[in-house]
């Protein structure tokens, strides 16, 4: 240990922001750490009682909607009769969506395989658990790296004219820029996007990508997987 560091603890001191942590090893021990695990419940009975009156719960709501309102099912299936447009089910209308943008190969495979390769790779990465806003360290560095990411993804969308996903990029992408130019301390209306951490901006992408893919494959697409007006 140096001699030049100092540790000094007070009141204001914020052990969770800056936690430091020192341990004395003399020649006959070994360092040895514990710490106060705190409260622990037993899985049974406390939680699988929770769980299991959750799903008694939606049990009978699925019971009585069912009661009310009827599937929204088709005639039975015709062989010799193809649906013109053939959807699929609503949680794959977003790739089916992206099949009429992008070649099937980059749509169907590539893409699928590189959200399941980060599912995997992810929790491997180390992640601050404290989720440090995006802007508030290496600001310049992260502006600069990020305005060419966005310019390659926007470039790469249009090329390809897929403006269902390039909207909601977009505007994903102008939020995150301004919550950059956002002064850090002091009341503001937009101070909420300042604090945001990396990870909830990249969720945050995600989630409007898939919602705005399958209400437009939902209720926007027709016959020859042509764009019409739900009303028309």
């Amino acid at each position: 240990m140096s001699d030049k560091t100092k540790y000094e603890a007070g009141i204001a001191s914020d052990a969770q922001k800056h936690p430091v942590r020192v341990v004395f090893v003399t020649a006959k021990t070994s360092a040895k750490v514990q710490g106060d695990a705190g409260k622990q419940l037993l899985s049974y009975p406390h939680l699988v009682q929770r769980e299991f009156i959750v799903c008694a719960v939606m049990t009978v709501l699925l019971v009585v909607l069912a009661l009310f309102w009827d599937a929204p099912l088709e005639q039975l299936a015709n062989p010799l009769v193809t649906p013109n447009p053939a959807k699929a089910p609503w949680y794959f209308l977003g790739l089916q969506e992206l099949l009429h943008y992008f070649p099937p190969i980059v749509a169907g495979i590539i893409i699928p395989a590189l959200v399941v390769l980060a599912l995997v790779v992810i929790p491997y990465f180390k992640i601050n658990i404290q989720g440090k806003p995006l802007w508030e360290s290496n600001s310049r560095r992260r502006f600069l790296t990020f305005v060419l990411i966005f310019a390659a993804a926007l470039a790469f969308l249009g090329f390809f004219q897929a403006w269902t996903v390039l909207l909601p990029t977009l505007l994903v992408g102008v939020l995150i820029l301004l919550a950059y130019f956002l002064p850090q301390e002091g009341p503001n209306p937009g101070r909420f996007f300042r604090q945001r951490p990396i990870s909830w901006w990249v969720m945050t992408w995600f989630i409007a990508v898939s919602v705005v893919l399958t209400v437009v494959g939902t209720f926007f697409r027709g016959p020859g997987w042509s764009w019409v007006w739900p009303w028309r």
